[in-house]
């Protein structure tokens, strides 16, 4: 059963060059094979880009792992003109855009972190054509600005990744999302793309409903993960399971926490017990950042015990276990950090370790996630106290920021403050751009004559000749480089590097944007005074009405021994014939049982309890669980043979004996 209402492709599309395709004399396979040197497009993905390419609208749900970014990106390389990628992830950016430059395609990112003249660069080479795909942040892709300098360009498509965000039923709602409406009407011919990795049927609608796309092709991927075994293990020690766990298992893992105390802490535990383990979060510097992931993507280290802050973006294919020490607080978060593990199609298994108290701690999660409004009022205050902005002004402005510093200095809960940064950046009071690591950006501002014609230092010399050896078309374009590797292979300090490029910045022989690696806010909005402002109720009462709806489904998800996990999970998603699975945790214990359950005792055990009641009582079945927790399926199945048989009588959920009046 279909529970998105689409007319798709695939039940119906021939296969074959679409109507309206670009004389690009390659087919869509060929471009694949020719820029990223795959053979064949993943399920879905072939059907995607062909209705993208013959100008439908179009929503692509592809889970975790399963390749959205190919799904524009060959499309991008076929269509005549300009294609805009709008991401709230800008580490995500500045990776893909990256990774197209190293293919040799033109592409370029358009943020808040990014100065004016940043801004301007990266808009001139659109306009001169040297980029197929424009990244965009949603607050740049629904400016007046921004939409006034491309009215005139040719747009061949329009790409909403992380489209979710645009929904208030969407786990990660975002107002300035709703705005990309105005992004579509101004560009009414060209086809959009929307694309997320997780959504339930009600969002797909809303995602439809808001970007005018009501007849839009829509093609969903199962989110089933056949190689997946996902565990849940009911338990007071976590630690003692997490070791029992890791000692059991092989291979590359990530731990995930709530907390960056917790997974230093963890990571130190594990070291101390001989397990080699690593920690990750967003505090840490971006060097640090860059050495630990590395560490782990190249095997060195077998455990990396993180906040969410690790793994967007990490496309490692042989991680086989994923163990959340911490519930996460909605089935969506829960899937795409668990779907991190078996991406090579291999068995892997995600555990999430449950304590007695985790599910108040789910229950309490919704005050700590949207804290009173005028504790909201108060951080609003203090953020602008931090940063030392006046009163009426700070439109425009950009400003580092540390929330932990500040929360520090006036002694404020540090989990609070960023739920209410959250309600306010939601609010359009101003942007708040998670630590970015950006890396160093670099291009030779001089022709290869006046460069060869430059008396350069040997030290320098070697540097520069490294650079244009490693880094192709820095003459052309700004290129990212990594200063750490560059120091390295040359010999030096990354410090006497850095002394290097800003001299050669100083003489104008480069263009050098040194590395960022702090948090930002971005000021859409002259300050106020805190007592004030105002919250949207689609931001504030309708988020908090839908997180409490997800807050119970990842509690029913974690707590309800009765139902197959992955089939819950599913029916969540959508996917209502989902059968169970047979794998997890709930699946085992019910094989177990059924494979142990003897028929003869569990009717000498039921004469007991009938023994133990009055003669006019029924007998509750659902008191039985407790007795026969691991073949309760068992129990049902076989008092319903024995209603049939006639042994019993049953009324709901009570039995008699058929001796027993029923009045």
């Amino acid at each position: 059963m279909n529970p998105y209402g689409y007319h798709s492709f695939v039940d119906g599309y021939v296969d074959g060059p679409a109507p309206g395709l670009p004389d690009s004399g390659l087919a869509p396979e060929e471009v694949l094979r020719r820029h990223w040197g795959y053979p064949s497009f993943r399920p879905m993905q072939g059907e995607i880009v062909r209705s993208v390419l013959a100008g439908h609208d179009t929503v692509g749900l592809l889970p975790t792992g399963g390749g959205k970014s190919i799904t524009f990106q060959v499309p991008a390389l076929m269509l005549p003109g300009l294609t805009i990628v709008v991401t709230p992830l800008i580490s995500l950016m500045k990776d893909q855009v990256d990774n197209l430059r190293r293919r040799h395609v033109g592409a370029a990112c358009l943020h808040s972190g990014m100065s004016r003249a940043e801004s301007d660069y990266a808009l001139e080479r659109c306009r001169q054509g040297k980029v197929k795909m424009l990244y965009v942040s949603p607050e740049r892709a629904a400016s007046d600005r921004f939409t006034a300098i491309i009215a005139n360009w040719n747009i061949s498509l329009i790409v909403i990744d992380e489209a979710h965000c645009i929904s208030q039923w969407g786990y990660d709602f975002r107002p300035s999302y709703l705005r990309l409406e105005l992004l579509r009407e101004r560009f009414p011919a060209t086809p959009v793309l929307a694309l997320t990795a997780s959504a339930t049927p009600q969002v797909v609608a809303d995602i439809k409903q808001r970007l005018g796309m009501e007849d839009a092709a829509v093609f969903a991927l199962s989110f089933t993960r056949d190689n997946i075994s996902f565990l849940v293990r009911h338990t007071e020690d976590k630690y003692g399971k997490l070791l029992e766990i890791l000692r059991a298992t092989t291979g590359c893992t990530i731990v995930y926490t709530r907390s960056r105390r917790k997974a230093s802490d963890l990571a130190a535990m594990l070291q101390r017990e001989g397990i080699d383990a690593l920690f990750y979060h967003a505090g840490l510097e971006a060097r640090e950042k860059a050495a630990r992931q590395d560490a782990w993507q190249t095997d060195r280290t077998r455990v990396m015990v993180a906040t969410t802050a690790f793994g967007m973006g990490i496309d490692k294919p042989d991680v086989r276990l994923v163990v959340h020490y911490d519930p996460p607080s909605t089935l969506e978060e829960y899937y795409q950090e668990a779907g991190r593990a078996g991406r090579d199609g291999k068995a892997a298994v995600a555990v999430l370790l449950a304590g007695s108290r985790d599910k108040g701690t789910l229950s309490r999660r919704l005050a700590q996630l949207f804290p009173e409004k005028e504790f909201v009022r108060k951080v609003y205050d203090e953020i602008c106290r931090f940063i030392n902005l006046p009163l009426g002004e700070g439109f425009g402005a950009i400003f580092d920021f540390k929330p932990d510093v500040m929360c520090a200095r006036y002694k404020l809960p540090p989990a609070q403050v960023m739920s209410a940064i959250g309600i306010l950046d939601r609010s359009g009071y101003f942007d708040f751009i998670e630590e970015m690591d950006i890396e160093t950006q670099v291009m030779i501002a001089e022709s290869r004559e006046q460069l060869y014609a430059c008396d350069f230092e040997p030290v320098e010399e070697v540097v520069m000749n490294f650079m244009l050896r490693t880094y192709p078309g820095l003459f052309a374009d700004l290129i990212f480089v990594n200063e750490d590797y560059i120091a390295r292979e040359c010999g030096i300090t990354p410090l006497a590097l850095h002394e290097i490029l800003k001299k050669w910045r100083r003489e104008h022989i480069v263009t050098y944007i040194p590395r960022r690696g702090t948090a930002q806010l971005y000021i859409t909005a002259n300050r106020v005074h805190g007592a004030g402002l105002s919250f949207p109720k689609e931001v504030y009462e309708d988020r908090r009405e839908a997180l409490g709806l997800q807050l119970k489904a990842m509690t029913d998800f974690i707590f309800d021994d009765s139902r197959c996990r992955v089939a819950g999970m599913l029916r969540y998603f959508g996917e209502t014939d989902a059968a169970d699975c047979g794998k997890c945790d709930v699946c085992r214990s019910r094989a177990k049982g059924a494979a142990s359950f003897d028929a003869e005792a569990f009717e000498k055990r039921l004469d007991s309890f009938f023994a133990m009641i009055a003669p006019e009582r029924w007998l509750d079945t659902r008191s039985l669980r407790p007795h026969f927790p691991h073949t309760y399926d068992c129990v049902v199945a076989h008092i319903a043979a024995m209603v049939e048989q006639g042994t019993l009588i049953a009324r709901d959920h009570f039995v008699a004996r058929p001796a027993f009046s029923m009045g």
